[in-house]
């Protein structure tokens, strides 16, 4: 508990020492635009352009686009759209060998 009350005291002092420099500190004088003989120069416009307007991401589709060749939200499912792709050739018949008799002992 001595630490924490020492650490307040302590940062009690410094906000006190802070609050003194500031009543003591000059005032300032009001700002006055340079003469016209200084030399100032600068001036200017400091506002920024105005952007040009982003393109729109949905509505009507673009000029560009071309249309699905599927409709997804039409009945009927998706698998049935299109026919399935033929299956691959079996392997030529190679005759088994003959099965021999198991014995019975």
């Amino acid at each position: 508990m001595v630490i924490f009350g020492a650490l307040h005291v302590v940062a009690l002092a410094l906000g006190a020492l802070l609050f003194y420099m500031f009543l003591r500190s000059d005032t300032t004088t009001n700002w006055r635009p340079p003469d016209e003989d200084d030399g100032g120069g600068g001036g200017g416009n400091d506002r920024l352009q105005p952007q040009p307007k982003p393109r729109p991401t949905g509505g009507i589709p673009l000029p560009d686009a071309e249309q699905s060749s599927r409709r997804l939200r039409g009945p009927g499912r998706l698998r049935d759209a299109q026919p399935r792709p033929a299956r691959r050739p079996a392997h030529p018949h190679i005759p088994a060998p003959a099965r021999q008799p198991a014995r019975h002992g």
